[in-house]
Parts: structure tokens; sequence; C-alpha cells
């Protein structure tokens, strides 16, 4: 039982952190509760004990904690294993939970205080607007014409189970309560709750048995926009036309965006990405949108007979237009009860065609039956025309504040989601691309073997085949199971395009993209299905190369350049709207040439890419590939976009939201409005704030730019050096890490790497950071970076050479946000733990050898990032950040020192197969989850 008195108590509020401090030690103490209630007193001891005994071992003056902590965790029971890793686990999770109800507490207070307009909100970004002189036309336009796309995908650091997310979900409902004015009773049963559903975690399953599937993937992905988009997207537009008005109240009516600007739409991977995952088909395109339609017609449906109980209005209290009547006419509804009450009866009929709409498009299961007959909706379109209708007639007959509470909310949600909800993009590898159609060129006796024509008689074949009526493709034909599963996909697309809308599939990503053939390819396989017609100029998927390698990165300006300047492209771009758009990779390109040249490269390219294109005259979108770590893109989304180049942002931006970044950002609706709101603020700040491009400043970036070329390559050479061209390496990064552990886990439908072999090139680049992370090395973020800023300060002026980093660090954005990120990494990254996962590695000799290398550039790039930015502390300029780390490393280090523990012992009987511990396998897993929530963006 909770004591009442001790529930009543309030600890009195001595800084703004102070509640989420009480929060912290109310989950956790509730933790504990839970734990010796279903464990029993000796395991608390022992989970207490490790915590105390890790945190001393975190001191550097406590050398003798770490043979404690050793002697500690090997004595520990194969079941007391799997408590404390369990228990470590969930202290990570609630801390989340805690952290993101305080940054609602604060916001909130902000608000409630009147403060100014923070950073990242949009008011704050039409303030500057203004300020800087921008206009209330400028602003329209830019609403009228942008497109801000986040792109869920699914990946292997998706760690999270949908029942663990729903049970922190009401957790975190329940510590929201607590900030009210709760009675007594209410108090103690708002504790009874939170202690019931604690338990509730506690007794269940963190990790899955079973790999989970590509449908297991689209199911948790909907499952965000049930909690957020579904409602927080359409809100965030509400309110953004409100702070237009507010800041251009002059032109309130014209500077508003409105219904039909959707200019944040929803992208889905999820089911169409199929580069490197066998198991991804047209089945699984076509079950996506099945699964998108439902749930977003589900929505509709729960609205729409909301909005029927809501309009209760007579006409023998007020009119009614003729089209609201002929839409209550044509109703199924003939009850003589609602005669004089044409709204509900429009809304009955509107209900029955979205009941018909959502079977024809694949629902099975429609909880509410409808009252009769009707025929579904086309589209979309015929959808939104109704609400319309209801609208109008709601505002011609005084009821303009019946619009808003929710029929409005159900207009902005047509027209952002219509029927598909998101926009599915395909995605394949070129490889793949090549090899189908050397299949069918072969078969229609064109070419024997087109993988042998050199690249200008690829592109001239390409054209001329693009040019003819006749198809390759013959249905009488035999075909390999791989080119015959790519036409099928192609055709899905089709399919679905015809089914749910033009939205549903509008876009075609080319991994790997090397040449301009290989764009060329994919325009001819959708010529092949219908996809693309020819002679009328009419593509359905845009093509788009995505450039991720470093000499990719490199060629990307110049493949663009050539593909624009063909005579067939030039007019299909032409009937794109002028527009093309350009993906590029972050992860493999981290992977292949480290952290600083990875950025650089990707930083070049962008800047050639928008001088190519305002030569060809076509607006450029990109589509930046960024995944959780630091190493793969990662980092706080407005900082990066107002890092880009000038530019190269102008409206148009697609950016990916992978693994349990999802989850951190949207499993909650405020953080997920949040987030939404901070992409387009800095969409608009990075599109219309004036830069300064001409005279001192030009030159001055210049010489930066020419800086940042010397020192990437010396980090380029540092980095490969290390990863690449060290003997053993590999050996050791599989030693080190829980690479092998974490590619047994159940986290995602594709495997961890593209080829059964132990080469770091064949690997993944997303288990490649997930597993640095999970030692608390995170190299991929910041190798390199303090052999390259050493070397080039020795060689000549050094004052000099110091005062124009810290210069650079301090006027040039791209600069600041690359060692902000840094700043994040190494303030995560601790070498005292690594070393312990260093002691996995059998030869001592290739341990101490590269270990040492490794915290020696450590320790360089420490001082280096010191020196440039003068703080000598991590995270100095993000205080919050600062705490949220050191708050949880108490409980973290443990995970760590367990995980390092089990993997011992389950390494130890690796080669013994009917001698392994599942428990002790099972631990590593649990382990895995806990410091991946307690990383936060591990993936």
């Amino acid at each position: 039982m909770v004591n009442l008195s001790a529930a009543q108590e309030t600890p009195p509020v001595l800084d703004k952190d102070a509640p989420l401090k009480e929060d912290i030690r109310l989950l956790g103490r509730l933790l504990g509760d839970v734990l010796r209630d279903q464990e029993g007193e000796a395991v608390f001891d022992v989970v207490e004990t490790i915590r105390q005994t890790a945190v001393r071992f975190r001191r550097e003056d406590d050398a003798q904690a770490g043979e404690d902590l050793t002697a500690l965790l090997h004595k520990l029971t194969r079941e007391q294993t799997i408590s404390v890793v369990r228990a470590f686990s969930y202290f990570s999770h609630l801390a989340n939970i805690a952290e993101d109800q305080h940054h609602i507490r604060r916001r909130r207070a902000h608000l409630l205080a009147g403060s100014a307009p923070q950073q990242g909100s949009v008011s704050f970004a039409l303030s500057k607007l203004k300020a800087a002189g921008v206009g209330s036309d400028t602003v329209r336009t830019f609403f009228g014409d942008a497109l801000i796309a986040p792109v869920l995908t699914a990946h292997p650091t998706e760690v999270q189970r949908k029942s663990i997310l729903d049970a922190e979900h009401d957790i975190a409902r329940l510590l929201a309560e607590r900030d009210l004015p709760l009675t007594p009773r209410e108090r103690v049963a708002n504790m009874q709750l939170l202690h019931a559903r604690i338990a509730t975690l506690w007794q269940t399953r963190m990790l899955r048995y079973s790999k989970l599937t590509v449908a297991d993937e689209i199911d948790n992905a909907l499952s965000y926009y049930r909690i957020t988009f579904l409602r927080e997207l359409p809100g965030l537009y509400d309110d953004i036309e409100e702070e237009i008005a507010a800041h251009y109240p002059d032109d309130a009516d014209g500077a508003a965006p409105g219904n039909d600007n959707s200019y944040v739409q929803m992208g889905s991977w999820i089911g169409g990405d199929r580069d490197g995952n066998p198991n991804v088909n047209a089945g699984t395109m076509q079950h996506a949108l099945v699964r998108q339609a439902t749930t977003i017609l589900d929505f509709y449906l729960d609205e729409v007979h909301a909005l029927g109980a809501e309009l209760s209005i007579s006409t023998l209290m007020v009119g009614a237009s003729p089209a609201l009547q002929a839409l209550a006419d044509a109703s199924p509804d003939q009850s003589p009860h609602r005669s004089d009450e044409p709204y509900r009866r429009a809304l009955i009929g509107i209900y029955a065609r979205l009941a018909a709409t959502a079977r024809s498009l694949g629902a099975t299961n429609i909880l509410r039956k409808e009252v009769g007959h009707a025929a579904p909706y086309l589209d979309a379109t015929e959808f939104c025309t109704d609400l319309q209708v209801l609208a109008d007639s709601l505002r011609a007959h005084h009821g303009q504040l019946l619009v808003k509470p929710r029929l409005a909310t159900v207009q902005r949600a047509a027209a952002i989601f219509g029927f598909h909800l998101a926009s599915l993009d395909m995605r394949q590898t070129s490889d793949v691309h090549e090899r189908v159609l050397a299949e069918l060129f072969a078969g229609a006796g064109v070419e024997a073997d087109y993988t042998k024509l050199t690249e200008e008689q690829k592109v001239q074949l390409l054209l001329a085949e693009l040019a003819q009526p006749r198809l390759l493709y013959s249905p009488y034909a035999e075909l390999s199971e791989e080119t015959a599963s790519e036409l099928a996909i192609l055709r899905a697309a089709k399919d679905i395009r015809q089914r749910y809308g033009k939205r549903a599939i509008r876009n075609y990503i080319i991994s790997h993209t090397e040449t301009v053939s290989d764009l060329l390819e994919v325009l001819l396989l959708q010529k092949e299905t219908g996809l693309l017609r020819p002679r009328d100029k009419q593509l359905d998927a845009m093509v788009i190369p995505l450039f991720e390698t470093i000499p990719d990165l490199q060629r990307a300006a110049g493949i663009m350049n050539e593909w624009m300047a063909l005579p067939l492209v030039k007019e299909l771009i032409a009937h794109q709207g002028q527009l093309q758009e350009v993906m590029l990779g972050y992860s493999d390109s981290n992977k292949d040439g480290g952290f600083l040249t990875s950025n650089w490269e990707l930083y070049k390219a962008e800047i050639h890419l928008v001088k190519v294109f305002a030569d060809a005259g076509v607006k450029l979108r990109l589509f930046h590939g960024r995944g959780g770590t630091v190493g793969r893109g990662g980092g706080p989304s407005y900082e990066a976009i107002l890092a880009q180049p000038p530019g190269t942002v102008n409206g148009q931006i697609r950016l990916t939201e992978q693994g349990e970044i999802i989850a951190s950002k949207f499993s909650n609706a405020e953080i997920g409005r949040r987030n939404l709101e901070l992409l387009v603020a800095a969409t608009l700040e990075a599109s219309l704030m004036p830069h300064a491009a001409e005279g001192a400043k030009a030159k001055q970036l210049a010489g930066f730019e020419a800086i940042m070329a010397d020192l990437s390559e010396r980090a380029y050479k540092a980095y490969r050096n290390l990863v690449y061209e060290t003997p053993g390496f590999t050996d050791y990064f599989f030693s080190a890490t829980p690479i092998a552990e974490i590619a047994e886990l159940n986290l995602g439908s594709r495997p961890a790497s593209r080829k059964s072999t132990k080469r770091i090139e064949d690997l993944r680049a997303i288990p490649w950071g997930f597993s640095w992370g999970q030692c608390r090395l995170l190299l991929p973020g910041w190798y390199g970076f303090g052999s390259a800023i050493t070397q080039w300060v020795e060689e000549g002026e050094r004052d000099a050479k110091i005062a124009t980093l810290q210069a650079m660090f301090k006027e040039w954005p791209f600069f600041a946000t690359l060692l902000s990120n840094m700043d994040m990494v190494l303030a995560k990254t601790d070498l005292a733990i690594a070393s312990r996962y260093a002691g996995l590695v059998a030869d001592v000799e290739l341990r101490e050898r590269i270990f040492k290398r490794i915290s020696a550039e450590h320790g360089t790039t420490l001082r280096c990032l010191e020196m440039i930015t003068g703080a000598h502390e991590r995270l100095a300029g993000n205080p919050l950040l600062a705490r949220s780390i050191q708050n949880r490393f108490a409980y973290l280090d443990p995970l760590n020192h367990l995980q390092v523990e089990l993997i011992h012992r389950h390494r130890a009987l690796s080669g013994e197969p009917d001698k392994v511990d599942e428990r002790v396998h099972r631990g590593i897993h649990l382990s895995i989850n806990g410091v991946a929530a307690g990383l936060r963006n591990t993936g």
C-alpha cells in the first residue's frame, strides 16, 4: 500500500530542475518497490551495491572499485543477472519519460510566463524574418510552395516493443497528471496507478523472441500516427496560421497558409525500401498501403461519427446551404427524428461513403457499422469537397465557432494525409537494376551482355530504348526470380497510385548511384511497367539518386549536370514543376571516411549541386538520409538545417527519422508537436533569412572552407589508417564491441551486413555505429578530428591558426554545428567503460596496441575541442543535456559492466552450442536495449 502522507508530500521547488529530480526519484523508488516485491530484498540489495560500486569506479581516485565491481558481477547467479540487467534497463526508460515530461513542463512554464519566443519555434523564426525585412508576401509564397517531409524508416536499432511503448505512454500520462492540482485521494490513486503500471512494465517481456517482420515494422510505425501525427500535425498548421496572423496583422488573410497547402507531409520507407532487405516485395508494398489507409480512414470514421453527435443543428433554429441540404438528401439516413437536422444526415452519408471507401481500399474491420449503403469516394478530393460544404454552410449560418473544434482538424488532416496517410518511397540498389535490365535486354535480343558495355554505350542504349514505343518485357518469357520480383514491385506501385492516390507513391530512390546510366535504368524500368509514358512526358515516380560514399558525393554534381542536360530528362523535370530531388547519405560516407570528412564532403556536394541546379534553372530538393547517431548525421535537426549551405533548403527538404529516434521524438504527443515545429521553423529560417554572401563575408567563408578542406584530408588519413589499414583492427572491432550479439538480436527485418563476411566494408553503417555506442566509445562521431587539428595548427603560426579556428566556430554555422555534435558524442564517451570492453579482446598485444591509439586520439580530440570552443566541460553550452547525461551515468554504467560480464560468459561457451545458456544470451540483449535507451541516439 502507498502511504497517504508520503503521497501528499510536495518538495519545495528550489530550482527549475527540481521537479525533474523529484520525478526521477519517484520513478526510481517505485521501480525499487516493484523489484523488492517481485524479486526479493536480496536482489534489490545487489542492484544497489552494483550501482554504488559503479559510481565509485567512475571516480578516478578509486581504483579498487574496478576490482570490486568485477568480483561482484562474477558472483551473480544467472537468475540474479537477468533481474539486475532488467532493473537498470527499465530505469533508463523511466528516466527518459521523466525528462520528456520535464521538457513539456518547462515549455509550458515559458508560455505561461509570457516569455519571449524560444529559438526553434515558428514565432521566433517569424520574428527574425520580420526584423530582417521579410514581408508577408514572401512568407505566403514560402508556405504555398514548401515541402517539409519527415520520412519514417525501419532500421535494426529500433529496440522497443509496442507493448513496452504502450506501458510507458501510460506512465508518462500519469506522471504529467502529478503537475495538476490533485486532491489527496486523487494523488494516492495516481501513485497507485503509477506503481501498477511500473509493475506491468516489469512483468512485460522487453525483447522479441521471434525476428521482426516488415509487417511488424509497418504496424510499429503506424502507432506513432495515432499517438502524434494525426492530431498534432493539423494542430501545428492551426498554430502557424495564428502566428502568421499575429506577426503580419495587416495581411493576416493573405499570409496565412490555406487548407490546400500541405507544406508538411509524412513519408515512409517501411514496406518499400528493399535495398539489402530481401523481405520487401510487391506484397509488402501493398500491405503497407492497406495498413496506412486503414489507419487514416479509421481516424476519419471516428471523427465524422463524433461530428455527427456534435452538430445537432436544426433547420428550425438556423438555415443551411442548398449544397448542405443536397448532401443530407443524398444520405442513406431516412429517420424522421433527424428530418430537421441536415448536418447529422449529411455526416451519416459521409460516414457511409468513408466506410465503403475503407472496404474498397482493403480495410476488413470497421467497428461501427454505417446506417446504409453508399458509393465509395473516388479519391480524397471528393471527401475534402464534402467537408468544405459543411464548413461553408456553418460559416454562412452563424456557425463559425462550430468549425474549428473538430471539423477544421478533419479538413486539415484530409488535405495532409489523403487516403494514403504517407508517401511510400521505393528504394533499390543500382546493381539490381543493372542485372534486371541485362536479363531483359538479352531476352529481347537487344543486347547480349549489357553489363559489359561502357558507360557511354549504356547511356546510348538506354536512351534509344526509352524512345522506342515497344516493350522489352514479354509475358511469355521465363524470368529469374529477382527480375520477376522487381517488375512486380513496379506494377504494384502503379496499382497503388491508382487506388490510393498519386501521393501514395511518387519517389524512386537509387542506392549507390555512381553514373547517369544508373538513373536512366530506373526510367526504363518504369517505362516497362507503365509508370513512365515518354510520349506524354509523364513520370509517376521521380527518379532520385542517392549519393552516399565519399567518391559518390564527389561525383554527385557532375552526374546531375549530365542528367539534367538530357533532352528527355529536361522534359520530365519540367512536368515535375522544374524540381528534382537528390538524396545524400550520411551513414556510408562516415563509415567510409570518418566524421569530419563525411560532413565536409556532404557540405561540398551540396554547394556544387546548388550551382549546377542554378545553372540548369531547376529547383533542388535535398533529401537528407540522417541516422540517429552523430556518426550517421544525427544531432539536433534544427541546428542541422540552419547549418546547411546557403541555397540548399529553399522551402524544400526531406529527412529520414530512423530507429529509436522515432520513439524518442514522437512517442509523446507534445514532444512530437515540438519536433515537427522545429522542422518547420528551421526550414523557414534557412529558406528566407538573408545571407551575407558578398565582400568580406564571402572572402572569409572561402578562407574557412579552404581550411576545412585541409583538415578533412588530414582527418580522412587518420581515420582510414586506423579502420582500414591497421592490421587486426577488424578483429579488434568484432571482439571489443557487441556487434556479433547485435546481429543476433531480433531488432529488425533487415540483415546487419550486406554480405556474410567480417569485412567492415560489407557491414551496414547502422550496426557499425550502434556497436561503438554500446561500448561507449562512439568512435564514428569524433575519430580523426584531434589528429587533423593538431597537425594543421603545428604547421605554421600556431596562435594565429588557433584564433582562426575559434573564429570559424563563432561565425560559421556549419563548423559550430559540427563541433556541437561532437561535443555531445564526447560527453557520452567513456574511456574507462570502453577499456572493460577492450578486455574482451583475447589477443593482449592487439588489444593494447589499438586501444592505446584510440585513447590517445580521444585525448587529443578533447584538447583540440577545448582549445577551439574555450569550454573545459562537455556541453557547457547545453547545461540541460549535460545534467541529463550526468544524472543517468549512475544507472547506465552498471549496464555496460553487466554487458561485458555477460558477453564474457556467452563467448566462453560459443564454441559449444549445446552449452550456450539462453538466459545469458537474453541478458546481453536486455543490456543492449537498456544502453540504447540510456544514450537515446545510438542508431
